[in-house]
């Protein structure tokens, strides 16, 4: 059984006073029983990837909600296995990709009907009480005891035994608390004589307790894939550096004059562009502007106060791919600027029924070069993302209860977020607008690896193209593709620093596919569309194991892909420490790499600190902590190097005996323009092709 160190009742205080780094830190130390829960959902790495990174988001966004009444273990798992039934919507992943390394009975357990797989997966994997799994699955008590019993019955099916056995009604109740020791004295005195007598209980009693034992051996011997925890830690810390990172500035176009716009309005009437007019001389933040003359959303202008910041919400702009609300905060007592954080303090009352659920919103970080936002101190013009609407109009009940003051730095343009909280709640009008698909069909090569240029949605709010990357050379594998530009009908449209995401729908295991968004392109219609690549983000499977001895003297190297990497310290404490480095950035084929520490206790969990330099493509270093965000935009093409990795390993003197490297990841640029027609994809009003 795959029971981890049991979590006090209220918040962890790790967890209470730091960053989205702890709670990594307890995803890291849980791993082997939620890889597990995860797999039975799933059966596919990547896919458990995505929902350790997805719940991992998910609980650093509801932190502030948490009740200290509630077990934090069990409230994480509520969240965790509400992201597992999404991910799980796609039934054709459920044929795992691991199916040659795990014994068939957790095949079959992955057959289960969900209720089932979550009460025994909970029991044998987690280690949950009755009472903590009644909890978690909102049922009863008893409908858990008859859960877990229908449960080991089916996986009893499913592997073979037989549906032959004839145990008697008013006992069989009673097996799994006998088995696990749980009947009070007369009751199990009962229970024994009856089994004594009863041949057919015997037999059935016999070979439930045989799959019982079988489950709990076939959960012993699980695994967690290597490198996993650290795919998922550098795509959090990448997500972490995003945020600290600013759009790209634009430029605001001058204001056509007052006289100018009034001559025009008569001419407009006519000639179909007075709208455009109009938003040129009365609206101010350019991005929006371009949307309200395309006419994909209209002005709103709903607003709600509390503690003197008033936030307006200018307009909504929705279609398949997302909704967003576009705002504006004024502080009427003091000259601060605050944004919202889609992650900290929103909440869609009625997300639920109302968006798609399957949808990830993407992130737009605070936007302090924007000219608008050096007009005034006291105001600040931003946007969020949203899920899309499932119908095409509906009513998004948006609720902030936290702002984000912005306190520049004059000295380098650093901008820090400290929280503030409020109430301002709001109902918003939303109506989507249609996107229009193209099929693309294109097969190419980067690195040696397949990939696929899939689909082109011209969606209002963005252009999107839809890619696929094969993912059956485990040596050689493409985490993200990078892009430059697209061309389409004869308009360069700029990647999103921000855009890149995974989809849900993965209908084929050996293909992963992603969606990277550019700008908005404003048309229906093309024939061709040009891919300017930028760089791709590699995974290599490389294996060295080095040993470690804390009595032997201090640095020493080794040589490791074409590098020499020194170990500085191995050092045996509360907690035990080994720290390892290499400063040598030129020419170093890894960035960073994937590892973990065996030690002679078994397996142990880590936390890791690091150090290092960001490279740009000519080769100038970066120290990585004195960043800024002016310089990082300024950056072309950056690369983030590892330099020193520090490890700790909790607990009493643990003996570390090994340093296991399995890989590493590594950025390698591209110049590749592909050349792609177009074909159109027609759908009925269901949006059904």
């Amino acid at each position: 059984m795959i029971i981890p160190v049991k979590n006090n009742p209220i918040l962890p205080v790790t967890i209470r006073v730091k960053d989205i780094e702890s709670i990594v830190n307890w995803f890291e130390q849980h791993q082997r029983s939620l890889y597990a829960i995860g797999w039975s959902y799933l059966g596919n790495q990547r896919k458990i990837e995505e929902l350790f990174y997805l719940a991992i988001l998910q609980v650093h966004k509801e932190l502030p909600r948490f009740k200290s009444s509630t077990s934090f273990e069990i409230w994480v798992l509520s969240i965790f296995i509400h992201i597992c039934r999404e991910l799980s919507l796609n039934k054709s992943l459920q044929a795992s990709e691991e199916s040659d390394s795990h014994q068939k009975i957790f095949h079959e357990f992955q057959k289960l009907i969900e209720k089932e797989r979550e009460v025994l997966g909970l029991t044998y994997i987690r280690g949950l009480s009755k009472d903590e799994k009644a909890q978690l699955l909102q049922v009863s008590s008893e409908q858990v005891k008859e859960l877990l019993l229908s449960g080991l019955q089916s996986l009893r099916n499913g592997m073979g035994y037989g549906e032959h056995y004839h145990g008697c009604n008013e006992y069989q109740k009673l097996y799994v608390d006998y088995l696990e020791r749980n009947l009070e004295r007369p009751a199990k005195i009962d229970f024994e004589m009856h089994i004594y007598h009863c041949q057919d209980c015997q037999e059935d009693l016999a070979a439930l307790q045989e799959v019982m034992v079988g489950f709990t051996e076939a959960i012993e011997k699980f695994r967690v894939p290597d490198g996993f925890i650290g795919n998922i830690k550098e795509r959090v810390a990448q997500r972490e550096r995003h945020i600290q990172q600013k759009n790209n500035k634009r430029k605001r176009n001058g204001i056509i004059a007052a006289s100018i716009f009034v001559l025009a309005i008569f001419a407009g009437i006519f000639s179909g562009v007075f709208s455009k007019l109009y938003y040129t001389w009365t609206e101010e933040n350019q991005e929006l502007r371009a949307f309200l003359q395309e006419d994909v959303g209209e002005r709103l202008n709903l607003e709600a106060e509390s503690g003197g910041v008033k936030i307006k919400i200018k307009s909504a702009i929705a279609d398949d791919t997302q909704t967003l609300i576009f705002y504006e905060i004024e502080d009427s007592k003091e000259n601060n600027q605050y944004m919202i954080n889609i992650d900290d303090g929103v909440f869609i009352e009625n997300e639920r029924e109302i968006m798609v659920a399957n949808t990830f919103p993407r992130y737009f970080p605070p936007d302090t070069e924007m000219e608008l936002n050096n007009k005034e101190k006291n105001i600040y013009h931003g946007k969020i993302s949203l899920r899309p609407l499932k119908e095409d109009t509906g009513k998004v009940k948006l609720k902030i209860n936290k702002v984000m003051k912005l306190k520049r730095n004059p000295s380098d343009s650093y901008v820090n977020m400290v929280p503030e909280e409020g109430e301002w709640n709001f109902e918003i009008p939303v109506t989507k607008k249609p996107s229009t698909e193209y099929a693309l069909n294109e097969k190419i090569e980067l690195e040696g690896v397949p990939v696929r240029l899939d689909k082109l949605i011209l969606a209002p709010t963005a252009t999107i193209l839809q890619y696929s990357i094969n993912n059956e050379q485990p040596a050689k594998r493409i985490e993200i593709i990078n892009f430059n530009d697209l061309e389409v009908n004869n308009k360069f449209l700029k990647a999103d620093l921000y855009g890149n995401s995974y989809v849900h729908n993965q209908p084929d295991i050996n293909w992963s596919i992603f969606q990277a968004n550019f700008e908005p392109l404003f048309e229906k219609e093309t024939n061709e569309v040009k891919v300017q690549f930028g760089s791709v983000y590699l995974s290599i499977e490389d294996h060295k194991t080095i040993k470690l001895d804390a009595s032997k003297e201090y640095p020493q190297t080794f040589k490791y892909a074409g590098s020499t990497i020194t170990i500085n310290k191995v050092e045996i404490g509360q907690p035990s420490t080994v720290i390892f480095s290499n400063h040598e950035i030129k020419n170093r084929a890894y960035e960073s790499l994937h590892y973990f520490i065996e030690t002679e206790q078994g397996e142990n969990s880590m936390e890791g600190d690091y150090e290092g330099v960001i490279v740009d493509k000519n080769g100038k270093e970066y120290d990585m902590n004195k960043i800024t965000t002016k310089i990082y935009e300024e950056m072309e093409q950056p690369r983030h190097f590892f330099t020193v990795q520090s490890v700790k390993l909790p607990g009493n003197k643990v003996i570390p005996k090994s340093l296991d490297i399995t890989g590493y990841n590594t950025t390698k640029y591209l110049d590749d323009v592909v050349e792609v027609e177009t074909e159109l994809i027609v759908k009925d009003k269901a949006g059904t092709q």
